[in-house]
């Protein structure tokens, strides 16, 4: 259920759904394949497809596309989200590292990229320490 959305944002510019996904995949295959990884990867379930699928749509929302994460999800974001998840320095700055290495690894425009893995590692770290 796509809902109507301006055109040329984030979303668009990274090149829509296909890279959102792409992003995610090699984000989690990192979990599941880089020991340096371990604790982050230990936070999940051990099937990954629901969470795979999660955070694209989220992802595709926060770029500036379709809107379904939150209209599938009421009233949350990713802080609330992770409300009874328990994050460390450890896991939050796993978190980041992952994500940068997923942008660096997809078709993305490398500034936008480097932008973009700024900001959500900075959500990734605010995130981390809290109870």
């Amino acid at each position: 259920m796509e809902q109507s959305r301006p055109a040329n944002t984030p979303y668009d510019l990274v090149g829509g759904m296909p890279a959102v996904r792409q992003i995610v995949d090699r984000f989690y295959d990192l979990l599941e394949q880089n020991p340096d990884y371990a604790a982050l990867r230990a936070l999940h379930a051990l099937d990954l497809a629901p969470m795979r699928g999660s955070l694209s749509g989220f992802l595709a929302a926060w770029l500036g596309g379709p809107r379904d994460w939150f209209s599938e999800n009421p009233g949350k974001c990713m802080m609330s989200a992770h409300r009874n998840v328990t994050m460390s320095a450890e896991t939050g700055s796993q978190w980041a590292k992952a994500m940068a290495c997923a942008i660096a690894d997809s078709t993305i425009e490398p500034e936008l990229g480097a932008k973009m893995s700024g900001a959500l590692g900075d959500l990734a770290r605010s995130m981390a320490g809290r109870t």
